[in-house]
């Protein structure tokens, strides 16, 4: 029976309860060691067992948090009929982890018993096994099963639960009464002075209870002092008295135990003999089983009853020991590289450039997996042996963008910290110091550092290293765009990429110079870029950075094909850290074209990413974008909710380019509630110099914005004004989004017949929102004008394409104007109203003729939780199989 915990116990039924129904989930118990979260999830797999749902079960093990999918090995081992699954998943050491989850997903799936995961200790779960296990534990709503994990503690398990977004539930110390109850259960004749001391000496913690009360009753209460030690560190050395009483073979067993990644007692008796001098036998392990230190199963797998047992034995001896079983351990795996590398790398007694370049190796690799958390841990390791300082430096900065990946920056801040400048080639030294600002600077900068770049990447071109060359650039181009830094910078950075170009075909080059110089070479990008558009031969990321670089130069149709083929890529490929950057621009330039559905259906996803991964500057990138699609489709609540939470964010950053993107959400929440003057005033801001809100490149997509907003309230001397300083630009760059604000602005000023036909005959294929919006204008001015038979035909256009594009106040507005005119339109119905963002996007798949399998792949998800969205999809939209799905959603 558990003392306490009740509603902990009421909160586990319920969510086993919901994977009997189908309705799955998640729970993470977190507190301190020894709160009890081991029995809550040994008493939660009873309960499971008992209503007839399938257990399987893993544990974090700190010897192993090197070894990618050590953790799911061990899920999946446990289980014979598994076995096979275990191969499938695991077979390559280049599995993804997405890619891992998914096949977890059908294994759960793939029988109608219901499933409970339970994980404990995920704080030493591999960076892989946890990737896999969070992923597939945010999808499991609509499954039949459950996961429960445990969790310690800790800075690095607060950055894992962050980023993962799961449920968590705190365990708090006992209440005196019922922590009196457990001690009087364990050592039921201690003196009451005693137990006092104990229950003081535990607070609450159950394990201190117990262990600590069984030690007062064996030894006194001399085990109780000093008061002042931490309970962790008491309980520390309560275990190591334990051992302490065990035989000498036994002990040093345990010590290579807790050292070894492993659970095969062979594998621990045969490196044990390595180091023990007496002769080592497999029943040498029985008396550490007989005090219940250690559990062992019929296969020979054996496990320390508590983790704290495993730094007890580790701080028990000295570093010098350590090392020799760590060399035993690496000789034993000798058939097992992966494994042993990390086992020599803990052995070595200094620098061993080869032992470094092998973990280097390691980490790309890791990289390329997605598994930042172990290729971080193998740069800093090969740091450590690097016998060549500059290599050192590189590979600590290697460490940094891993950390950066994971959203770490508490590792970020101390690894930036172990790194000697003076040490740094030029080019990594200027990278350190870029690197330095971005984490630490509370201001935004703009270009000061770019200008010590420039010389860096001038240096490398010149040296003929275009490739380190081309990922320097890659670090700042996106930063370069939105400081808009000095001409004469500008100019250094166009030179040296100029300079690449002539001896590099690599298609990131026109790319960073297109996000580098949108204005003076943009015509040229675009060439280039579609030029690699129509060849359609560049990888998944390479296709993103085309997308941003067709972006900036202002050519929004031409990089929404980028974009989408890019998330589809990285999808497929699992590059979760690039994926969610590539839907928040997807989502972006879709605003910027007026499309809102196209941008609702994926922004949620990346915000989502960008959320749990901490990622400063995206997160706010992303709520302006949502900000702005509220707007558009007349949600002016959610509108200013996003603007005012992106404020609070960038305001005490001062000067900041990502204002503007409040502006223009405020700008389009006006304008859709019929407020012009406040959308001009709004608007304007993001074109003066003077203002903390001005960027012109994002001003360049505004110009239509502002200039309706112009129109509305008679502001046409201040349009006239910001248009003239705008057409220079607009000759020299040829920036089609300029291009097409400043069509529109012309008509406004000029508000004649001519200039109204002139605009409406322009061709704007790719730009139907401005195609809408002149339409909207000029059959305005013409029913104002008497003509409402002419106006109509325009009219009626410019409400079916805003209606098409989702941007709800833009049509009803053309509507309220055809009414005028004497003719009704209705008001289309929206078959997606009701739908969640996942279920639009599933519901769009199936249409395509996607199967389940496909749209599975696709959005990370198992066939059968597709299945089950779609028998959710099919009430909502009032029809009754997936073959009315496409007319259902032929309006919408």
């Amino acid at each position: 029976m558990i003392l306490g915990r009740r509603s902990e116990i009421s909160t586990l039924a319920d969510l086993l309860g919901g994977a009997v129904a189908g309705d799955g989930g998640a729970l993470v118990l977190r507190g301190e060691a020894g709160i009890g979260k081991s029995t809550l999830l040994s008493h939660a797999a009873d309960l499971a067992g008992a209503g007839g749902l399938r257990v399987l079960g893993t544990a974090g093990v700190q010897a192993e948090v090197h070894i990618p999918y050590a953790g799911l090995h061990r899920l999946l081992r446990a289980v014979p009929d598994l076995a096979g699954t275990a191969v499938t998943i695991l077979g390559s050491p280049d599995t993804l982890p997405f890619r891992a989850a998914a096949a977890l997903l059908d294994v759960v799936n793939a029988h109608d018993t219901p499933v409970l995961i339970t994980v404990e200790d995920l704080q030493w779960l591999d960076e892989a096994s946890w990737e896999t296990l969070a992923f597939a534990a945010r999808r499991l709503g609509a499954d039949r099963a459950a996961m429960v994990l445990t969790a310690r503690d800790g800075r690095d398990v607060s950055r894992r639960l962050a980023s993962a977004g799961l449920p968590e539930v705190r365990l708090e110390p006992l209440d005196a009464s019922d922590a009196a109850e457990l001690l009087r259960r364990v050592a039921p004749d201690l003196a009451p002075s005693v137990a006092d001391q104990v229950l003081e000496a535990a607070q609450g913690n159950p394990l201190g209870v117990v262990e600590l009360g069984e030690a007062a009753a064996r030894s006194g209460p001399s085990v109780l002092l000093p008061n002042r030690v931490p309970l962790s560190e008491r309980l520390e050395r309560t275990f190591s008295g334990l051992v302490a009483e065990l035989p000498p073979v036994t002990r040093s067993l345990l010590l290579v135990m807790a050292l070894d990644d492993g659970d095969d007692l062979d594998e621990i008796v045969r490196a044990c003999r390595l180091v023990e001098p007496r002769t080592v036998r497999h029943e040498d392990i029985d008396p550490a089983v007989a005090t219940r230190l250690v559990q062992m199963d019929d296969r020979l797998r054996v496990r320390f009853r508590h983790p704290l047992l495993r730094s007890a034995l580790s701080q028990s001896v000295t570093l010098m020991q350590r090392r020799r079983v760590h060399a035993a351990l690496a000789e034993i795996l000798a058939n097992h590289p992966e494994r042993g590398l990390w086992h020599r790398a803990a052995a070595a007694n200094g620098p061993d450039e080869e032992l470094a370049r092998e973990l280097t190796e390691t980490a790309f690799q890791a990289g390329r997996r997605q598994v930042a958390g172990i290729a971080m841990t193998a740069f800093e390791q090969a740091a450590r042996l690097s016998e060549d300082p500059a290599a050192r430096g590189s590979r600590l900065l290697a460490a940094v963008d891993m950390a950066s990946e994971q959203g770490d920056d508490v590792a970020n801040s101390r690894l930036l910290g172990e790194i000697r400048p003076h040490e740094l080639a030029p080019a990594d030294r200027a990278a350190y110091e870029f690197l330095l600002e971005m984490l630490h600077g509370n201001r935004w900068s703009g270009s000061d550092r770019l200008t010590t770049l420039a010389a860096a990447i001038e240096a490398q071109v010149a040296a003929g290293d275009t490739g380190r060359a081309a990922n320097l650039l890659d670090m700042i181009a996106l930063r370069t765009y939105f400081a808009e830094p000095d001409p004469a910078v500008v100019a250094r950075l166009v030179a040296a990429v100029d300079q690449a170009m002539t001896v590099s075909d690599d298609p990131l080059l026109p790319a960073q110079l297109a996000l580098i110089a949108p204005i003076s070479r943009g015509a040229d990008c675009r060439r280039r870029l579609r030029e690699l558009l129509v060849s359609a031969g560049t990888d998944p990321y390479t296709t993103y950075q085309l997308g941003l670089g067709a972006g900036t130069t202002g050519d929004l149709p031409m990089a929404s094909e980028f974009n989408a083929a890019a998330v589809v890529g990285l999808r497929a490929q699992g590059r979760l850290g690039v994926l969610y950057r590539a839907q928040i621009i997807q989502a972006s330039h879709a605003i910027y074209l007026g499309d809102v559905r196209t941008a609702l259906p994926v922004l949620p996803e990346g915000e989502a990413f960008a959320v749990r991964g901490g990622h400063r500057n995206w997160v706010p990138t992303a709520w302006t974008v949502a900000g702005a699609a509220a707007a558009l489709s007349g949600d002016l609540a959610e509108a200013e909710r996003r603007a005012a939470a992106t404020e609070a964010v960038l305001l005490p950053l001062g000067r900041n380019p990502l204002l503007a993107g409040v502006r223009q959400i405020r700008g389009l929440a006006a304008l859709a509630a019929g407020r012009p003057a406040e959308a001009f005033a709004e608007l304007r801001r993001v074109f003066d110099p003077a203002d903390d809100s001005c960027h012109l490149g994002t001003g360049l997509f505004l110009v239509g914005h502002l200039a309706e907003a112009a129109a509305g309230c008679g502001a046409t001397t201040g349009l006239r004004r910001i248009v003239e300083e705008l057409v220079p630009i607009a000759e020299e760059s040829g920036h089609p989004a300029l291009l097409a604000g400043l069509g529109y602005a012309h008509a406004v000023l000029a508000d004649s017949a001519e200039a109204w036909e002139k605009a409406v005959g322009e061709d704007l294929t790719g730009w139907a929102f401005e195609q809408a919006r002149r339409q909207h204008a000029y059959g305005t001015w013409l029913r104002r004008r008497r003509r409402p038979a002419d106006s109509r035909p325009f009219l009626r256009a410019a409400a079916a394409t805003f209606d098409a594009l989702g941007a709800t106040a833009w049509a009803d507005r053309s509507r309220a104007e055809l009414r005028a005119s004497g003719e009704s339109l209705r008001k289309p119905s929206d078959a997606t109203t009701g739908l969640t963002p996942q279920e639009t996007q599933i519901a769009r798949l199936a249409a395509e003729g996607l199967s389940n399998q496909e749209i599975g792949e696709r959005l990370f998800l198992s066939p059968r939780t597709v299945s089950t969205h779609l028998s959710r999809i099919y009430p909502k939209l009032g029809i009754r199989s997936r073959a009315e799905l496409a007319r259902a959603l032929r309006n919408t």
